[in-house]
């Protein structure tokens, strides 16, 4: 039986402590059953007796990284039988060293998630960007939480993405809510008539469409995507899909909008596309209410995406 490992990282008082509290072991995916959290620095935020008494998680402290090796985690697979772990990592270690190191063959990796204070992002950016970077090459999700008013998110999504582009990225102030995305958050352009998705952006434009139809409408959008038409719907249909990561390895999904061409059309068959369509929101009969619907201008087969699977933010 597979034995999930997630690693939580992020610099001091960044917040991973209150990210394994209060997202992390929250998720439905959290398995019954002991937790083994391996916990690399202690923060301001503690873990009392009760809690782990109450979530049934032995707490083992690490001292330092020579600690970490596959002796060790032989050696935690053979004492606790964990149904997962979770490492809370010291976020002035190396990631890649982590990462390398040889694990029981049933433990694996199911997420990297990392925490960045947004009080002092504006300084780790100009005076240690670098070391903030190789934090959160290998992250699935990133919280920037604690962002002051007028926190430049733009500035760090882009330093981001070049970095780590399939990144799903959040942003919270500083009453702890998530900052909703404005079109200026963005990573591609919506000023225009005609917006480009690349490959990576799919799955933000999937949420951002759904919650800004406004932004995008009688606009063209270019994406690239696998063409499937569901059982019963018309041959002059048929919906543009990626393959969507929600929240872990475990949980992907093919999303996509419907799309109408002008006549009947063939759809190549595990064939990858570039879609060219205009964007619409309307209602579609029989398919409940008002959504975004997109309009066929031109399908052409293409390359396939460096990635099959996209992240929804």
């Amino acid at each position: 039986m597979t034995t999930p490992v997630f690693i939580c990282t992020g610099f001091l008082d960044s917040g991973k402590t209150t990210l394994v509290k209060e997202t992390l072991m929250e998720q439905d995916w959290i398995e019954p059953g002991l937790t083994l959290l391996l916990l690399c620095e202690e923060g301001e935020e503690e873990y009392s007796e009760e809690y782990l008494k109450e979530k049934d998680i032995v707490l083992l402290k690490i001292e330092d990284f020579s600690q970490l090796n596959t002796t060790f985690f032989k050696n935690c697979e053979k004492n606790f039988r964990p149904a997962q772990v979770v490492i809370e990592y010291n976020g002035m270690w190396k990631l890649e060293d982590l990462l390398a190191i040889r694990y029981p063959r049933n433990w694996e990796l199911q997420g990297v998630y990392s925490t960045v204070d947004g009080t002092t992002l504006e300084m780790y950016l100009k005076n240690m960007r670098n070391k903030l970077m190789e934090q959160l090459t290998e992250s699935e999700l990133i919280v920037v939480n604690r962002c002051p008013e007028g926190v430049d998110r733009s500035g760090f999504r882009r330093a981001l993405k070049v970095q780590n582009p399939m990144a799903q990225l959040i942003f919270e102030g500083m009453d702890g809510e998530i900052i909703q995305p404005t079109a200026e958050d963005l990573p591609y352009d919506v000023k225009g008539d005609k917006i480009v998705i690349a490959d990576e952006d799919f799955g933000i434009w999937y949420v951002d469409a759904s919650d800004h139809p406004e932004l995008y409408l009688h606009k063209e959008i270019e994406f690239k995507a696998q063409a499937f038409r569901p059982k019963g719907m018309p041959d002059d249909m048929f919906v543009p899909v990626r393959e969507i990561m929600t929240c872990c390895a475990d949980d992907t999904r093919y999303y996509g909008y419907p799309c109408r061409a002008e006549q009947k059309i063939a759809l190549p068959k595990q064939k990858w596309v570039k879609v060219r369509a205009r964007f619409e929101y309307e209602a579609l009969q029989g398919y409940g209410d008002r959504q975004p619907v997109l309009y066929l201008i031109e399908m052409q087969e293409t390359e396939k995406p460096v990635e099959n699977v996209v992240y929804l933010g």
